[in-house]
């Protein structure tokens, strides 16, 4: 049986994420308050930073920048776009 939370993304109760992204107090507030659809979106949007500030994973300053990211995209007022972003154009 899926583990049901109420989604602070969706605004509704849906299915959980199914494992803790972090393991400290943000990964837990993340698998308690987050769906699996809202984290498929993060997922997409996330994509999209590392792609226009072109963040190298490895390094721990690009982690960190995620990491404020996702905070920001659950919990806070959303995660900003970058200044020079232009959306693709719709096929």
């Amino acid at each position: 049986m899926p583990r049901i939370v109420k989604c602070v993304k969706m605004g509704k109760e849906l299915e959980g994420v199914k494992w803790k992204p972090f393991e400290d107090e943000l990964g837990q507030r993340l698998y308690d308050n987050v769906s699996q659809e809202a984290w498929k979106l993060w997922l997409e949007h996330s994509k999209m930073l590392i792609n226009e500030y072109r963040l190298d994973l490895m390094s721990a300053r690009a982690q960190q920048i995620l990491r404020e990211q996702v905070e920001q995209y659950f919990f806070g007022e959303g995660s900003q776009l970058p200044p020079d972003f232009v959306a693709p154009k719709a096929k």
